[in-house]
């Protein structure tokens, strides 16, 4: 409740999930998506981008791996919609 209150004052809204036993806050609803996104980008850059194992022995170098895959999975989800493949963010065909 303070909290509510002092953010109030300042003119700002806090988007958050309420209590089980409190009435649902305004725009509650709009955070299961962004929840489930966030979910599926992190699933995807652990799980197929192997980014818990990047190999990286410095900020720039952990930068320079996470780069490398992301920009390797943007290139064959384009190149997967550009040739009409059924699963664009799939890639087994790239996995040597």
């Amino acid at each position: 409740g303070e909290l509510d209150r002092w953010l109030a004052e300042r003119g700002v809204r806090l988007l958050r999930p309420s209590y089980r036993n409190r009435t649902p806050r305004p725009g509650e609803h709009l955070l299961k998506p962004i929840r489930q996104l966030i979910e599926s980008v992190n699933d995807t850059l652990k799980g197929q981008l192997d980014l818990e194992l990047h190999g990286g022995r410095s900020i720039e170098g952990v930068a320079a791996r996470v780069a490398q895959r992301l920009l390797a999975m943007t290139a064959a989800i384009w190149h997967n919609r550009t040739t009409g493949q059924p699963l664009t963010r799939s890639l087994i065909a790239y996995d040597h």
